[in-house]
């Protein structure tokens, strides 16, 4: 492989994870998430669905926990596309979303436990995934 014309100082390219399609039509449909975690439970999205019910509801330490996997499940899902623990997560790329929702959940829920430390990390991975994300999360 040829390095002529690339400039060794752009970062990685940026990570586009495969769409859900089977799961978008059931969101659409209106299942539960919980139904949805159990149809889907490498899914990033139908774990920050689960999550973000759970903090609605004042479950702090369940939704969480339900971040948190889907924090790691996205993980899998990232690397399993080549992802290399490092670069762009677009947001703009509709099924990139549910791994930065697990993200951005996950950190609001460790702020809300105290864990100072792991929020601060969680927002800088979110920050340096797409720095839009956070802002388009939050709305």
């Amino acid at each position: 492989m040829s390095l002529a014309g690339k400039n060794l100082l752009e970062g990685p390219e940026p990570t586009y994870l495969p769409k859900e399609a089977e799961l978008e039509i059931r969101i659409a449909a209106g299942d539960e998430a919980e139904d949805l975690v159990k149809a889907f439970p490498k899914s990033s999205l139908a774990w920050a669905l689960l999550a973000e019910d759970a903090l609605k509801d004042g479950r702090t330490v369940e939704g969480y926990a339900y971040a948190r996997v889907g924090y790691h499940r996205g993980l899998d899902s990232l690397r399993a596309n080549g992802w290399k623990g490092h670069g762009p997560i677009p947001f703009s790329h509709e099924p990139n979303r549910g791994f930065l929702k697990a993200l951005y959940l996950l950190g609001g829920a460790a702020a809300a436990i105290g864990e100072e430390d792991e929020a601060q990390r969680i927002e800088n991975f979110l920050n340096d995934s797409d720095p839009e994300a956070k802002s388009q999360l939050s709305r």
